[in-house]
């Protein structure tokens, strides 16, 4: 019969299947892949959905480093190669920048020697950065101030931009520095920062100079206007006729107070890299110059400044009250102070 699933033969059982289990076979084969599929899917498109943002493969073009030939092993983690964010090197993106800071008190001498470092045409020194008070208010402020110029996007009158291979500024004592010292020694050590301690030797004459200053900075003697530096001798004689009273009590104590800020400072800043100058050693000879392009390493060149001595007569003819501070002075450590110094 047809409809007969089975037969028998002389010595074997055949038994056919039906042609609807084929076919109920593939359905449910068929139907577990697509449920599979759409649970595959689902999942995969979660995790898509989940992502804020889409991934990509980031390549970055790394950029040929400078070559240290010839510099030493010690030196070469020091070397320094600005990004300005405000203009490009260009081809003197491989020149390296020496940084430095010119720490000083205020008359020794340190706005004419900046003038005869910014004569140098490698040379970019910025002046008194921290005389704004919000630079140095916190050291975080002082460290973002610090930075900004060794990055050579500190723009002055004195900036070289793209060729400078020496940038700094001038440090006052009073100016953060003493009070932030052991941060800041820290910061030199870390960044390869060269100090340059200028100071004077003979503080009475100082002293004076500063008396000087202050005077003029309330009448502005010069048509008006104050003139901490001068670039003439006309303008250099109006200002040396003031003559300042000096306290002669006090006197010993001033002294005394300005001499051991000097002592400390250069007690604080010995663990970092430096050199430490004198103002009348710098008149005197001024092959000290020299030393200071040396300890920069840089090239020498002849550096000259425009700046116009004020005082140069004795002290005796400075000073309204002398005989009182020449007694005050007399026979005590402060004595040499009295004598004249250097000749001009």
């Amino acid at each position: 019969m047809a409809e007969e699933c089975c037969f028998l033969s002389k010595d074997t059982l055949v038994i056919k299947p039906l042609k609807k289990s084929h076919l109920a076979l593939r359905m449910f084969v068929l139907a577990a892949v697509m449920i599979c599929g759409v649970y595959i899917c689902s999942v995969c498109l979660k995790q898509i959905g989940s992502q804020s943002m889409p991934r990509f493969v980031k390549f970055e073009l790394t950029e040929e480093p400078c070559s240290s030939v010839g510099v030493p092993l010690s030196e070469v983690p020091y070397l320094h190669y600005p990004k300005p964010t405000t203009y490009s090197r260009e081809e003197c993106a491989c020149t390296p920048v020496q940084k430095f800071a010119i720490l000083s008190m205020q008359r020794s001498g340190s706005g004419w020697f900046e003038t005869l470092l910014n004569s140098h045409v490698n040379i970019s020194s910025n002046g008194e950065i921290f005389s704004v008070k919000e630079r140095r208010n916190t050291m975080s402020s002082i460290i973002r101030t610090l930075d900004k110029v060794y990055n050579l996007d500190w723009y002055s009158s004195a900036s070289k931009n793209e060729c400078t291979a020496a940038v700094g500024f001038k440090w006052m004592l009073n100016q953060g520095l003493m009070a932030n010292h052991d941060e800041i020694v820290k910061y030199f050590n870390e960044r390869g920062v060269y100090a340059i301690l200028l100071f004077r030797r003979n503080l009475l004459r100082r002293l004076v100079s500063q008396l000087a200053n202050d005077h003029d900075r309330r009448t502005k003697q010069l048509n008006g206007k104050h003139r901490a530096h001068v670039h003439s001798e006309y303008e250099a004689n109006v200002l040396a006729k003031y003559k300042p009273t000096l306290n002669a009590t006090e006197l010993m104590s001033s002294l005394k107070t300005a001499n051991e800020c000097i002592t400390n400072a250069l007690d604080y800043f010995n663990s970092t890299r430096h050199i430490v100058l004198y103002y009348e050693d710098l008149i005197l000879n001024r092959t000290k110059l020299v030393d200071v392009l040396k300890f920069l390493g840089l090239p020498q060149r002849r550096m000259v400044s425009r700046h116009i001595k004020i005082h140069k007569k004795p002290l005796s003819k400075q000073v309204e009250n002398w005989e009182d501070v020449y007694n005050a002075l007399k026979g005590t450590e402060h004595q040499s102070f009295l004598n004249a110094d250097y000749k001009l």
